[in-house]
């Protein structure tokens, strides 16, 4: 999760449909006879849909119509709590163990399906920062594997507690703010980070998208562009902390939406660019398939996700690390997230001649 903002464009086709040169527009309705598990693992996603695009606005929008309603003391009380609590986001958020292991969640694993793979144990007296590649549309496999309990995070990796950054912005928004802190959501500013990593021997995992918003841009299935060449704080707040890098790739991240076309270069690119510089979020303009039909919405595909934790990169400490020391240990990040893609992806039906692109 990371405070994304997206746009609807209709989709004329959709994965496993004819192309819309051969039928105009035609639409693909789901059949009655849908299972009730399939039905579920759908309401699954249209809520965890529905909490990137608009439950922030709508808890915003809550906060000040009670102000002018009978229950205006709920708004009151929570602003006077809102302000007592302002900090905690910035100390470790206050994540709720009852929402992580929801069922909701196990639904939504189901959907796509979603599974988390470990590649080696992790010693839960170090503290560590996940890198995750790529970002995606709306970070399913980030959200799924190191939110919740639903692909068996604390089973995987016994001992550690795994904290996902997302957009300041949002913490800023009444009752959204308590929502994303039961996840393990924290704000994506180095304070946050730092306040977790200097819990020395606390079996803290910071995960960073580091391709960020921007990276949404190029979300689309098949591509492996990566944003990592110039991204070097997450390296610089690994070597300042002692903490070790994991990298992590997410297999089937990309797939789960088309986007329309939108170079380097193009008008609708320069747009986009733009409003993220003044903005802080993305707007990619994505689409995919709806609730009851397969032809057009901001439903994800059913496509599997496979995300894969590496082994981690040993860092030694240093309050002051010098440029020449923070790029060599980028320069090995990135040496080793390449060998993580290349030696799991054809398992993951990604051809032999697909490789990964830094940007």
């Amino acid at each position: 999760m990371s405070g994304i903002r997206q746009t609807l464009i209709p989709n004329t086709q959709a994965a496993g449909n004819p192309s819309p040169c051969t039928h105009s527009m035609a639409i693909e309705f789901a059949p009655r006879s849908v299972p009730l598990e399939r039905r579920l693992q759908t309401a699954a996603v249209v809520q965890w849909v529905y909490s990137f695009l608009a439950l922030a606005q709508t808890c915003i929008l809550l906060f000040f119509i009670l102000l002018f309603t009978r229950f205006w003391v709920i708004s009151v009380l929570y602003g006077v709590w809102w302000f007592i609590d302002w900090d905690t986001p910035n100390q470790g958020g206050r994540r709720g163990r009852w929402l992580q292991r929801s069922a909701v969640w196990r639904y939504l694993r189901d959907y796509f399906p979603i599974k988390l793979i470990k590649t080696v144990d992790l010693d839960p007296s170090r503290n560590y920062i996940f890198g995750f590649h790529p970002h995606g549309v709306l970070i399913a496999g980030g959200f799924a594997n190191f939110c919740t309990e639903a692909t068996g995070f604390s089973d995987l990796f016994p001992g550690i507690s795994s904290y996902l950054l997302m957009l300041p912005l949002w913490f800023r928004a009444p009752f959204f703010r308590d929502y994303i802190m039961s996840g393990g959501l924290i704000p994506s500013d180095k304070e946050s980070a730092t306040y977790l990593l200097k819990q020395k021997n606390s079996g803290i995992a910071v995960v960073i998208a580091v391709g960020g918003a921007a990276e949404s841009l190029d979300a689309r299935p098949g591509a492996f562009t990566i944003l990592l060449k110039n991204r070097k704080g997450f390296i610089r707040l690994a070597i300042e902390n002692g903490a070790y890098l994991v990298p992590v790739f997410s297999f089937g991240e990309n797939e789960l939406f088309d986007q329309v076309e939108n170079p380097k270069g193009s008008w609708l690119r320069a747009i986009q660019e733009k409003l993220q510089k003044v903005m802080g979020v993305a707007l990619p303009l994505f689409h995919a398939r709806g609730v009851f039909q397969y032809s057009f919405g901001l439903m994800p595909y059913r496509r599997p996700i496979n995300t894969i934790v590496g082994k981690p990169i040993p860092v030694a400490e240093n309050p002051h690390p010098s440029n020449a020391e923070v790029d060599r240990l980028h320069e090995l990040y990135m040496e080793k997230l390449s060998e993580l893609f290349e030696e799991h992806k054809s398992r993951y039906n990604v051809a032999a001649d697909k490789h990964l692109t830094f940007a």
